[in-house]
């Protein structure tokens, strides 16, 4: 599985994160993908290492999006995390207590996956990760059911006007991470849809909120990683 690693200079030990792609055009390949390099790129600046894999590597990169959503699996996207935590942990300048996980879009939903399935990071950030109540991939149950398993704090961050999750999805989401009782915390943007910080496409845009997002992810994670 490729990867994609940001390590800032100095000697470290620096708190790491494991970034989950998004769909549109990292299904491709990585190196395709400027947002989500960007990400990496704004973690690197603010002191943290980082790894990007590649959780579509399972088909070639030419194979239909529709293709790869339909067959993607959810114990698939355990073992590809796994792997990039495996390999964040163990970096020489990484301090391996203090690893998070983060994700936009697809990656918001493999970022709620991977929170609930590796008791070891110690926040996850979801930005308007869809499909939070389905399974994906045979004998998967609905990823929401698994919510009793997270053990670190979550942030969840969502537009008001985006339909996958849609307000009742993110109602449903934090209802259910009450019952459990695992720390979170939720901000919803008015006048956003989704992939409003995805400023590489100007029709989802929104760069106040998206700015404010920006401090809010990073205060999370200054907060419970360094």
């Amino acid at each position: 599985m490729e990867m994609l690693v940001f390590e800032p200079e100095g000697p470290g030990p620096f708190p790491g994160v494991v970034v989950a792609q998004h769909l549109p055009v990292a299904h491709e390949g990585l190196e395709k993908d400027p947002f989500t390099i960007d990400v990496g790129d704004r973690l690197v600046a603010a002191g943290y290492a980082a790894v990007i894999p590649y959780v579509f590597h399972w088909w070639p990169p030419e194979t239909d999006v529709a293709v790869k959503r339909e067959e993607f699996r959810d114990d698939h996207t355990v073992a590809d995390l796994d792997a990039a935590y495996g390999h964040l942990a163990g970096m020489a300048k990484v301090d391996a207590a203090r690893i998070g996980i983060i994700g936009h879009c697809w990656g918001g939903r493999v970022t709620w996956i991977g929170a609930c399935n590796n008791p070891d990071y110690k926040a996850a950030v979801m930005l308007y990760g869809g499909r939070i109540k389905t399974g994906m991939g045979p004998g998967a149950v609905p990823a929401i059911e698994l919510a009793n398993r997270i053990r670190c704090p979550i942030m969840g961050i969502f537009g008001n006007e985006d339909a996958n999750p849609s307000p009742e999805d993110v109602n449903d989401i934090e209802a259910e991470l009450t019952r459990v009782g695992v720390e979170h915390e939720f901000h919803r943007y008015d006048g956003a849809g989704h992939g409003f910080q995805d400023f590489y496409n100007p029709d989802r845009f929104c760069p106040e909120q998206s700015d404010d997002a920006w401090g809010k992810l990073f205060g999370f994670l200054d907060r419970n990683l360094t």
